[in-house]
């Protein structure tokens, strides 16, 4: 199933919102594709959706939920991906007697 959020998110002088599926990574590039989304705005795990498209993808189909349910859903079906943490382990070490 194909899910989006409200356009909350601001970022470059407007709103976003996610678009995910909680089925496939296929289905839902194949969605992003009928929309017309380009493939540099699939970012992990969902496409950032600008507002001004954000009628079309609920038109073709996208089920509205809230920010929330998109996490659990992705979660729930293995298909969340998160940001790489940094490793906090390497690194020049620091000498703790120097700092304040």
């Amino acid at each position: 199933m194909i899910l989006v959020d409200q356009p909350i998110w601001p970022a470059h002088g407007r709103r976003f919102a996610h678009l995910v599926s909680d089925t496939s990574f296929d289905e839902l590039h194949r969605f992003a594709i009928g929309l017309g989304l380009p493939a540099r705005a699939f970012h992990r795990d969902h496409y950032d959706l600008p507002d001004a498209w954000w009628a079309d993808a609920v038109a073709a189909g996208a089920t509205v939920v809230d920010s929330r349910e998109i996490v659990r859903r992705l979660r729930a079906s293995g298909l969340r991906r998160r940001a790489p943490r940094p490793d906090r382990t390497t690194g020049p070490p620091r000498d703790h007697a120097t700092e304040p």
